[in-house]
């Protein structure tokens, strides 16, 4: 089966049983084809890790921006201590080279704690929307499966309906 969304494929699956024809003096019961509608439902299975592993690699790709501003950071850190340690020989260039370095070290801090909570924002938000979108999927497949054994019950009561006047 092609690629399709997992929305698409559920909503040929209404479709198909909408338009499936029904069965001699059975109107809430049709025809399908078994092979066709397995297929569809182990390609929603088979997306739905799909949706997964978008999330992990989202979470990947947050930890290697946060431990590239950490690397990027104590670059910076270890840049300042040593332009301090070279400007020593004079007092007044020692402490202005010691302020820069703390300045930058604090800068840094700032755009760790920035890149961190933007990073934390957008896994949020991609977290959130994965999370809506198969919690949606779940339960429309919920929705059609009840609605599923709602007629295949009925079917079977009227199985057991004329079973019983037969008998009679």
């Amino acid at each position: 089966m092609n690629e399709q969304h997992i929305e698409d494929i559920i909503s040929a699956l209404y479709d198909m049983i909408q338009d499936a024809r029904a069965l001699p003096l059975g109107a809430d019961k049709c025809i399908l084809e078994r092979d066709k509608v397995l297929d569809m439902l182990d390609e929603i299975i088979a997306q739905l890790p799909s949706e997964l592993k978008q999330s992990r690699t989202i979470v990947e790709s947050r930890n290697e921006l946060i431990g590239q501003a950490r690397r990027e950071a104590e670059s910076i850190v270890r840049q300042a201590q040593q332009k301090a340690k070279e400007l020593v020989a004079q007092e007044a260039i020692y402490l202005e080279a010691k302020r820069q370095c703390q300045e930058m070290y604090a800068k840094t801090q700032s755009r760790i704690a920035e890149l961190r909570k933007a990073s934390n924002e957008y896994m949020d938000d991609a977290l959130r929307r994965t999370e809506e979108a198969i919690a949606q999927s779940l339960g429309e497949v919920r929705d059609t499966r009840v609605k599923f054994r709602a007629l295949t019950e009925a079917q079977e009561a009227r199985n057991n309906e004329s079973a019983g006047e037969t008998e009679n």
